[in-house]
């Protein structure tokens, strides 16, 4: 059986999407069809939509998303129709080298669905992240389903799919922010805002946050920021060292991914710091540090994919916080629109006016 439904799809580089028909088939052995009821609006779709990732167009965008199990393939096992799932774009193989060793976050062969999803004529699609999520159904794998809490908000426990995740893990995860600890966290946009409610979460005791838009520095302030730094006003290492008793913080995420914030939170980091690389640096970026430099402050520079989560892990642990109150996971949806606002909402993200849109249906 063959499903119509409407999807949104990136046919050309840099041109504005369409909202289009679609077929997606049932799932094949090791697959679900999810009917997606919330998906978030990422820049990793910008990213897509302009060719800034790769060029196998048609593109399904949409990966952040939450949606309930309509039917499961042949071998699933865990998986059921009507489960509340988050998708993920990252599902475990759970017998490579990663995997073997016990860090499966870092599976070296995560897999997604093998059956095609098309144009109404036929053109196969590549969906984003092997996702695919803005579309009123969707096919997985079935690793890529988390089961959670179904009482949660489709449109806040959706976020936990890319940015949320991602942020919030390069703070606790990669990072290790713990109890009385200091954390500056360079750029305030989604991903950033969560390593600050992360950190918050975490029992860091100063939360600095770095930006450049006094917007996202008032909005840091409401997840945790605990001392906010204007850099297009002063000096972003010198400052987070004034806070820090001019030591430095104990971590610092960097969450913009440019040479020169890199090299912001490199020197603002104490001597023995880490820091986090969780912004997704353009592929012609390069970094130049003095090698006496790394050498000599000792510490840890970590790049953090995906914030270093496992979905089966995170995802349930972070909608159980957010349903007892003690993470703002609904703050991050500035405004739920439909499939048809997508292009709209792209425009928003660039201009820095929302923190996440969120696509309901």
């Amino acid at each position: 059986m063959t499903h119509e439904v409407r999807a949104v799809v990136a046919r050309k580089r840099g041109a504005p999407v369409s909202v289009e028909t679609i077929l997606v088939p049932n799932p094949g052995p090791g697959e679900a069809l999810v009917r997606v009821r919330s998906c978030g609006v990422c820049h990793t779709d910008l990213h897509y939509r302009e060719g800034g990732i790769n060029d196998e167009f048609p593109f399904l965008l949409g990966h952040e998303a939450a949606g309930v199990v309509e039917t499961v393939g042949e071998g699933v096992a865990g998986l059921a129709p009507g489960d509340f799932v988050v998708l993920n774009w990252r599902a475990v193989c759970g017998t490579c080298r990663a995997c073997r060793k016990g860090r499966p976050w870092y599976c070296f062969a995560t897999h997604n669905a093998t059956r095609p999803m098309t144009l109404a004529d036929g053109t196969p699609l590549s969906p984003v992240l092997g996702v695919g999520a803005f579309a009123e159904k969707t096919l997985v794998a079935a690793g890529q389903c988390t089961k959670v809490d179904a009482t949660a908000s489709p449109a806040a426990a959706g976020l936990l799919g890319c940015g949320v995740t991602a942020g919030f893990g390069a703070a606790v995860n990669t990072g290790g922010v713990g109890r009385g600890d200091s954390i500056a966290v360079i750029g305030c946009g989604g991903v950033g805002m969560a390593a600050i409610a992360g950190a918050k979460v975490a029992g860091a005791g100063r939360i600095i946050a770095v930006d450049v838009d006094e917007r996202k520095l008032k909005w840091a302030e409401q997840f945790g920021a605990t001392d906010t730094v204007d850099s297009s006003r002063t000096d972003a290492v010198e400052a987070i060292r004034k806070l820090t008793g001019g030591f430095g913080a104990d971590v610092v995420v960097d969450a913009v991914g440019r040479p020169e914030t890199f090299r912001q939170a490199f020197y603002a980091r104490d001597l023995a710091g880490t820091a986090v690389l969780v912004g997704v640096p353009a592929p012609e970026l390069t970094l130049t540090l003095p090698l006496l430099d790394v050498f000599g402050r000792g510490g840890a520079l970590k790049s953090s994919w995906y914030g270093d989560c496992l979905p089966s892990r995170d995802f349930p642990a972070l909608i159980d916080l957010y349903l007892q109150g003690r993470f703002d996971l609904g703050g991050f949806v500035t405004e739920t629109i439909t499939l048809d606002d997508v292009e709209a909402a792209f425009a928003k993200m660039r201009d820095g006016d929302v923190l996440r849109s969120v696509v309901v249906l």
